[in-house]
């Protein structure tokens, strides 16, 4: 079984993580136990996200099991919490065993604030292309770019586009065009 930890915070956008979330949770009604998605935040009380809705997390930073796959969305919360200790102690004892490290929108912040886009290739949200590339970052428009195990996704909607880019890179082709076909969503052929 595959681990996923997506982060969430206070004005958090909300599509930013309930995209993947439903693409990469979607895989168990095809495959059961393939992946479990633990949804973590600085505290167990409910979080609510930008737009107003209310979710309760998982686990918290500090007691985030190992993850294969940690994803960061973004919103207008990544201001403050990009630059909080208790994210960046999260993102160095998760790093080693990880599989990916991904984002989406905006939360390619959280990526380059703890500096491990320098000099490599990403994306975000396309009103936020300038602010990245101060990070000493190639920012490429695209929906999905791959730089090593670094995966960032582009604006808000881009988030299902990761979801599938990750099934493909975990399951395969055939099991990402199944998931996509179920949820009735026509996905780019070049991602998969």
């Amino acid at each position: 079984m595959i681990t996923i930890g997506i982060v969430i915070f206070p004005d958090v956008e909300e599509l930013d993580f309930i995209a993947p979330f439903e693409v990469l949770s979607y895989i168990n009604k095809i495959q059961p136990n393939s992946t479990n998605i633990l949804l973590v935040a600085p505290s167990l009380e409910p979080i609510q996200a930008f737009n107003g809705l209310r979710v309760l997390p998982d686990v918290t930073f500090v007691n985030c099991p190992k993850l294969d796959i940690l994803l960061f969305p973004g919103g207008k919360g990544r201001t403050k919490w990009m630059k909080e200790p208790s994210v960046q102690t999260l993102i160095q004892v998760q790093q080693e065993n990880l599989r990916f490290l991904a984002s989406v929108c905006t939360g390619a912040f959280f990526l380059a604030e703890a500096g491990l886009l320098k000099g490599k290739k990403a994306t975000t949200y396309h009103s936020a292309f300038d602010e990245l590339s101060r990070y000493e970052i190639t920012v490429i428009p695209s929906k999905i770019v791959r730089d090593g195990s670094i995966v960032t996704a582009g604006g808000v909607s881009s988030g299902l586009e990761l979801g599938f880019y990750l099934l493909r890179e975990l399951f395969g082709v055939s099991l990402a065009q199944e998931v996509a076909t179920k949820i009735e969503y026509s996905i780019d052929v070049g991602l998969l």
